[in-house]
């Protein structure tokens, strides 16, 4: 968080010379001296402690990190990171000054939840605002994220930290009704639906502003594969025109300032591999109410590989969801679906972005199962429309597919966005390649979605676009020895090694009898 300090500031506190130290620290202020420097010897800074830097009238909070190299930082100049650079807006040599920052105000809850007490809203309140506001140390924040997965927040206290998650940041009002949005809580590689979704849905005329995440640990996010067709960045205002012309976006929301707080505490959870039920219903309905939405489509898929593995984990999991989202007066529908495999063909940006329009264009080498599911999430959301009769909404949704009407919508929510060049007759796909052979005759009776998502990271997405796997075969489907699985592409001879290797120690399919496909109760 920036904040203005001109009258406040110390003027008697000594000047540095300001320097961006090229590191990316996802998400955290960092701060660089050099142990040689007066003012580090003189206040008695530590390592890893909160610092405050003012510059040009702004102020941020860091964490301080000592190095002894002058070619990092010398003993005159006070180093910041990349995301803290940018937020004070300032150039290289600019004067600025540090000083120790005041302990957050809510450590003592913080203390309290580390010994398992249950908090209260405005215990969540002072929190998230100091989470937000960049008070707490990745030490610190790691132990609320611990704290409040091992103690398993109740029902009662993920409505407060969601509460006070939608509060902090910027909040949307698109004063129109209803505004809609779909979101899954994922796990499933390819599942490009909301590519889909979001054009139909617009293209009957409701309000549909999606942003998305970029991927962190998956092969690919929504904006990754939205990357690959139009600039998924742009300035919050022309994004407001945009959704006001065309009723929709399909956008990167990790600039836009909602739910802050979520996204400093995501760059703690996904190391840690924690994403405990009630951390990910906060996540999520914090950003969908920031956003500005009224109704939201809530995807949950299944499957033994999945994110969730099984029923009563789901109903569970759509309790929650459920119970919060009524607190805030969020219309929720939850849905779930089949997470056995993964959704589509491709899996990775540029597969992805072509399945994505193959489905658009009503080209039958679509994959089916994509759009099949695109259809039924998107005739669920029309079913928001108080003019849509129930069950009405999915042969509505088929209809505007199958009429290029979707088409069209996605074409101009490309063009508003800044379109970029991309044929799905000849999508760009990285230059090397290898194909996964079946070791014998049976059909699939199973895959792997983890095995196939890491396969397709080791092979380079989402960071070269055309890197990633393009199935051959899907659940259920006969397959000779000898013929392809799946197809691997990379940029790299590294990247295809290590593709390869991870092949080799298992390709992420399981060859059977057509009696041992595993049969999964969906519900739509």
């Amino acid at each position: 968080m920036v904040t203005n300090t001109e009258s406040t500031e110390n003027t008697a506190a000594p000047l540095l010379k300001l320097k961006r130290v090229a590191i990316d620290t996802y998400r955290e202020n960092v701060a660089y001296l050099h142990r040689d420097c007066a003012i580090y010897r003189a206040e008695g800074f530590q390592a890893l402690s909160k610092v405050e830097i003012r510059a040009n009238g702004k102020r941020i909070l860091a964490s301080l990190n000592v190095v002894d190299d002058t070619c990092i930082v010398g003993v005159d100049e006070l180093g910041v990171s990349e995301d803290a650079f940018v937020q004070l807006g300032v150039q290289s040599g600019h004067p600025s000054r540090i000083s120790q920052a005041e302990p957050p105000s809510s450590i003592p809850a913080l203390h309290r939840k580390i010994a398992g007490e249950r908090l209260s809203r405005d215990d969540f309140r002072a929190i998230v605002r100091d989470i937000a506001e960049h008070r707490y140390s990745k030490i610190e924040l790691t132990a609320f994220v611990v704290a409040s997965n091992q103690g398993e927040l109740d029902r009662e206290e993920v409505y407060y930290l969601t509460d006070a998650m939608a509060s902090v940041g910027r909040k949307l009002d698109w004063r129109e009704h209803p505004v809609v949005d779909k979101h899954c809580i994922g796990g499933i590689p390819g599942n490009r639906t909301s590519m889909l979704v979001v054009p139909i849905v617009a293209a009957h005329g409701m309000v549909c502003p999606k942003t998305s995440s970029r991927a962190i640990t998956s092969p690919a996010g929504t904006a990754d594969t939205m990357e690959v067709l139009a600039n998924v960045e742009p300035p919050f205002e022309r994004l407001w025109e945009i959704v006001r012309e065309h009723h929709a976006c399909l956008a990167w929301g990790g600039s836009s300032d909602l739910s802050p707080a979520d996204d400093v505490l995501i760059a703690v959870e996904r190391p840690l591999s924690i994403d405990s039920p009630g951390q990910m219903v906060a996540s999520i309905l914090s950003k969908k109410i920031a956003a500005g939405s009224t109704h939201l489509l809530l995807d949950i898929p299944v499957g033994p590989t999945a994110k969730v593995k099984a029923m009563p984990e789901a109903q569970r999991l759509r309790k929650l969801f459920e119970f919060v989202a009524n607190r805030l007066g969020l219309t929720l529908d939850v849905v779930v679906t089949d997470g056995r495999q993964p959704v589509g063909n491709g899996i990775g940006p540029v597969l992805e972005a072509r399945d994505v329009m193959r489905v658009l264009r009503n080209d039958p080498r679509a994959p089916a199962d994509l759009r099949q599911k695109a259809l039924r999430l998107a005739g669920r959301m029309l079913e928001f429309d108080p003019d849509v009769r129930g069950g009405d909404g999915y042969a509505i949704a088929r209809d505007i597919l199958d009429s290029g009407r979707a088409l069209s919508k996605m074409m101009a929510i490309i063009e508003a966005q800044g379109a970029k060049p991309f044929d799905p007759e000849m999508p760009e796909l990285a230059p090397l390649s290898f194909d996964v052979f079946a070791p014998g005759d049976g059909v699939v009776t199973s895959i792997d979605n983890l095995q196939l998502a890491r396969i397709a990271r080791l092979a380079g997405a989402p960071k070269v676009q055309g890197s990633g796997v393009d199935l051959l075969r899907k659940l259920a489907e006969p397959v000779k020895a000898g013929e392809p699985l799946y197809r691997v592409y990379a940029a790299y001879p590294a990247d295809l090694e290590f593709a390869r290797q991870a092949c080799e120690r298992s390709s992420g399919f399981t060859l059977g009898l057509p009696s041992e496909v595993p049969s999964l109760f969906v519900e739509f």
